[in-house]
């Protein structure tokens, strides 16, 4: 069993909740933090058992951003390593929860700010209790927006409302980011945890595993897409790749029968071709190596053309 120095795990009713733990730093994140929490969502993907994830945090924070313990330079990573080479750490997190096989649900109990608010963008439903706050506050710091957050955020809530967050920098409420649809519900702060475990039952209890894994990717992934033909083109062959399962067996005859369906497909081994169906991205500032050209074949010189002779004038 893997053992955590700063987040806690649970895993109960097919639900694992992840918890920040660093109470004492209103779970400001660091090294160790990010290296607990990727680990965490490892565990999650292999086990079988876990159909949901849960995010929260200890004490009276969610998480309050990087931890600042470092001073003025605590962004300066120039002593360190390229800038070719420098990988944010709010990316990785984010890029991994986006890859992630589970639906992840954000329960927001207190201040959620800097990368704490970030990291919740990929995440697919976040609630907040009402003692929440926001901030992507990031100019107030001298830096920009990490996390890969200039990509989710546009597509939560709209350039307007992501770039007057942005650009003020401000801290907000639970009510400010309800209206401005950053979050799906505000609830009170003791309903928190029972309303994110009793949406993360909901899903555990009645869905197969594999269609909220596949359902999860394609939805995020057609988000870049630029026609709709090519949602119809993978909602075709996902649908004809698992109307053969046992699942959909199983989901038409328990409908019919009025009777809970006991789903046994296994996210660790029976998702079906063709997932994954999108291209690895890799990191990388490389610029590509262009071909050399083919080396041409000089040019013969052309051939004079005879000059006409001159006719005589009689």
């Amino acid at each position: 069993m893997t053992t955590y120095q700063t987040i806690l795990v649970d895993k109960s009713e097919n639900i694992m909740t992840i918890t920040f733990n660093r109470p004492d730093r209103l779970n400001a994140l660091n090294g160790q933090m990010l290296m607990d929490t990727l680990a965490a969502l490892d565990d999650a993907d292999a086990d079988d058992d876990v159909k949901a994830i849960i995010f929260t945090g200890a004490g009276r924070g969610f998480c309050a951003g990087a931890d600042l313990g470092g001073g003025g330079g605590t962004f300066d990573h120039s002593g360190r390593e390229a800038r070719s080479e420098h990988r944010d750490g709010g990316g990785l997190l984010t890029l991994r929860i986006f890859e992630c096989k589970k639906p992840v649900i954000a329960a927001i109990n207190g201040p959620a700010v800097g990368v704490g608010s970030t990291m919740t963008l990929p995440m697919d439903i976040r609630i907040a209790s009402d003692q929440a706050r926001f901030g992507f506050v990031f100019a107030r710091r001298g830096i920009v927006p990490e996390a890969a957050s200039s990509y989710f955020i546009t597509r939560a809530v709209g350039i307007a409302q992501a770039m007057e967050w942005v650009a003020t920098g401000r801290v907000f409420s639970a009510a400010e980011a309800l209206a401005g649809r950053l979050v799906s519900r505000v609830v009170p702060h003791d309903q928190l945890i029972p309303t994110a475990r009793a949406l993360a039952r909901e899903i555990a209890d009645n869905c197969s595993a594999i269609s909220v894994t596949l359902a999860r990717q394609m939805l995020w992934r057609m988000l870049g897409a630029d026609h709709p033909m090519e949602a119809h083109k993978l909602d075709s062959r996902m649908i004809h790749a698992l109307g053969q399962s046992p699942d959909a067996y199983e989901g038409v005859s328990s409908f019919l029968e009025k009777r809970p369906a006991k789903f046994k497909g296994r996210v660790s081994t029976d998702l079906p071709q063709p997932y994954p169906w999108w291209p690895e991205r890799k990191f990388s500032d490389a610029p590509a190596k262009k071909k050399k050209a083919p080396a041409r074949e000089a040019k013969k010189p052309a051939k004079a053309k005879p000059k006409a002779k001159a006719k005589r004038r009689r």
